[in-house]
């Protein structure tokens, strides 16, 4: 696989921007998914639906304005067959891990979909040949338990309710509904898990608008077509919904995702992926600021943190 110097991204002008930066403004910009998903009462597949439509149009400004789209024709069809592949999985990882929460409880959901950065460093060693050094792998673990306990935190029973709440207790019918909600949250992290995967692949072979249209469109047909299949209308909407979503394309989308799918082309996806656990520190910063939420953290969040913190700088290090 070709280093990301040697691919036609324009390294010259990437190179002048540090992926950690831009990884710190990607968390501030998927910080604000939560939090104004929060003030949304529409229906979680409605909303990433409108959040990827509204995005695609600035992603297409942005196309049009680089001339970057020309770069499609050097793509041969597996690439392009990736790339759909990867919108499909976003997509999946917005339904399935949203849906969950109906199903199983927070924690179980929380401890589940942030096994995701694990699947990853374990595949990319694979697929991509970027092996965590031992370090890393330490610093990966950390990150993971912190985020858990950051999820867990305020949930009633804490982390040692995790064991019933992954398997519904000794109820037969409430075992198999919590089973099923584990099994969407493991479907969320496996899904996430591989849209990182295939944007570390294209991205050192592709600039970054060409992939993010491709990717957030195949996102974006995915979400019309299950909102589709479920009957979810996605018009009319209030105005005050259409602004959380400009709100959503913007913040979690265009800053968030879209700055990640840029470090994708200089980081191992493992490193980019870490980003995301820090989502639930951010997210809680902000919901205890907006008047609309005001939900202060506690101590186990803190604590949480910052292990999640040091496990990050531990995995970020080369």
């Amino acid at each position: 696989m070709s280093s990301p110097a040697a691919s036609p991204v324009n390294p010259v002008s990437e190179s002048r921007r540090s992926p950690y930066a831009v990884l710190a403004v990607s968390l501030v910009g998927i910080s604000f998914a939560a939090p104004l998903i929060r003030l949304s009462a529409a229906d979680p597949l409605v909303i990433a639906t409108w959040r990827l439509g509204l995005s695609l149009l600035i992603v297409a400004t942005a196309l049009l304005a680089t001339g970057s789209w020309r770069e499609w024709r050097t793509l041969a069809t597996a690439d392009y067959g990736l790339a759909a592949g990867g919108g499909v999985l976003l997509a999946l990882h917005f339904w399935s891990w949203n849906a969950s929460l109906r199903y199983t409880s927070v924690a179980a959901s929380v401890a589940l979909v942030n096994l995701q950065p694990v699947i990853i460093a374990t595949a990319s060693a694979w697929w991509l040949r970027e092996s965590p050094s031992r370090r890393q792998w330490t610093g990966i673990g950390l990150a993971v338990l912190g985020a858990l306990a950051v999820g867990v935190a305020d949930v009633p029973g804490g982390p040692a309710g995790l064991g019933p709440a992954l398997f519904g207790g000794t109820d037969g019918a409430g075992g198999s509904r919590a089973l099923f909600g584990d099994a969407l949250a493991l479907l969320g992290a496996a899904t996430a898990a591989g849209y990182y995967l295939i944007g570390r692949r294209i991205r050192q072979r592709l600039a970054l608008w060409p992939y993010v249209a491709l990717v957030y469109g195949a996102a974006f047909v995915t979400c019309v077509v299950l909102a589709g299949i479920t009957a979810r209308p996605l018009m009319p909407q209030p105005p005050r919904e259409l602004a959380i979503f400009a709100g959503l394309a913007a913040g979690p989308m265009l800053l968030g995702h879209t700055g990640m799918n840029w470090a994708l082309g200089h980081l191992p996806a493992f490193v980019v992926n870490l980003t995301t656990l820090g989502e639930p520190i951010g997210a809680t910063v902000l919901a205890a600021v907006l008047p609309g939420i005001a939900e202060v953290p506690g101590t186990g969040t803190f604590v949480g943190g910052g292990v999640l913190l040091v496990g990050v700088l531990l995995a970020a290090r080369r």
